[in-house]
């Protein structure tokens, strides 16, 4: 694993300062760092737009294509919007202090076809630890279809991504409720992130979990709506695919845009710390849109989620104005864009730069 390197007193200062000021206005305003009143109304929201959904669909009788399409369109929002608020914050361990009390929220995983021990590891230990550095930041791996890096093999067809990329988009949800998970745990077991006298245990719970997902969430709607099994499948798929291209940009524009860099795993090390290494690997967008916010569970202030990640998300835009109050006074990157168009934009930009190839054309020259 790539190591980072406090290469000069100057970050070691900025870490320290940034920290004693976040510290100071949780004390200060007398505000536990874990999910208000706030948190649990949002909680009640989101989960109501996809349960309710759900419980209409297999208990209502309804037989009108468009009313069930609505329906499954309204539950696939609600799941990348879980996935961004409950699922994202507890497996965090963000959501409540009490730990029985957050390992119970982190229930919403299994609920939205994903596995938390899964998660946890990709996400929390490789993403948050190496972002955007090549072969061990999960996120950024080429999936064949895509070159994500100047650091990454260029295909003839990488000059199209930037117009196939939503289309494909739609794929790694679909994978993360079907194989994705059982490839991972083996994997992980390998690289020694699961130890080999748990992975019984382990792998059982996945099995367990995955399970009680497709026969609650798939396997029961195409027995009890009372229309051909082949048209609700094809519903269930496009409901997916409406959640899949949410969290799909929402996480993309976040690391994979113009100015975030990237960094080789064979390096021996990053010249900076792991703080520093945040801000030059993360964006932020739409910051003044509160609706955006509220529903991308704080995840447009990814540079406060990375830099504080066991903070909960309700308390980032507070956050954020210590954090650019510091970056400032330390001259320090601090990417943002105005609006979550302008990110998507910006991502759709450095994808059609990563497929030009200009990049490959520079070191032939």
């Amino acid at each position: 694993m790539i190591r980072y390197k406090f290469e000069n007193k100057l970050d070691r200062e900025f870490a320290a300062a940034l920290r004693t000021r976040v510290n100071a206005y949780f004390q200060d305003n007398k505000i536990q760092r874990d999910a208000n009143n706030k948190m649990i109304i949002k909680t009640i929201t989101v989960l109501s737009m996809y349960l309710v959904p759900y419980f209409i669909l297999i208990l209502s009788g309804i037989t009108n294509l468009w009313i069930l399409m609505g329906l499954w369109m309204l539950l696939g929002i609600g799941k990348a919007f879980i996935g961004t608020t409950i699922m994202h914050d507890s497996i965090h361990g963000s959501y409540f202090k009490n730990k029985s009390l957050n390992n119970l929220m982190t229930f919403s995983a299994t609920i939205v076809g994903a596995d938390k021990l899964i998660w946890h590891i990709q996400h929390n230990v490789l993403h948050h630890t190496y972002t955007n550095i090549e072969e061990t930041d999960e996120d950024i791996l080429p999936r064949f279809v895509f070159r994500y890096s100047t650091n990454q093999p260029h295909k003839w067809f990488h000059r199209y991504q930037h117009i196939y990329a939503p289309f494909f988009y739609c794929v790694p949800l679909l994978e993360w409720i079907t194989t994705k998970d059982f490839i991972k745990v083996f994997d992980y077991r390998n690289m020694g992130l699961i130890k080999k006298k748990d992975f019984p245990m382990e792998l059982t719970k996945v099995i367990l979990r995955k399970v009680f997902y497709w026969v609650v969430f798939l396997v029961l709607p195409v027995i009890l709506i009372p229309i051909p099994a082949w048209i609700t499948i094809l519903m269930i798929f496009a409901s997916h695919c409406i959640s899949g291209i949410m969290l799909a940009f929402i996480f993309q524009t976040a690391h994979v845009v113009e100015p975030a860099e990237f960094f080789l795993e064979e390096t021996e090390h990053v010249k900076h710390s792991w703080v520093v290494h945040q801000l030059k690997t993360t964006c932020n967008y739409g910051m003044d849109d509160k609706v955006l916010s509220w529903f991308l569970g704080g995840l447009n202030f990814q540079i406060e989620h990375h830099l504080f990640p066991d903070i909960c998300h309700v308390h980032y835009p507070a956050v954020s104005k210590l954090v650019q109050q510091t970056v400032k006074e330390f001259g320090l990157p601090y990417y943002a864009f105005p609006s979550f168009g302008a990110a998507i934009t910006s991502h759709l930009r450095h994808l059609k730069e990563m497929g030009s190839a200009k990049d490959l054309e520079v070191q032939v020259a």
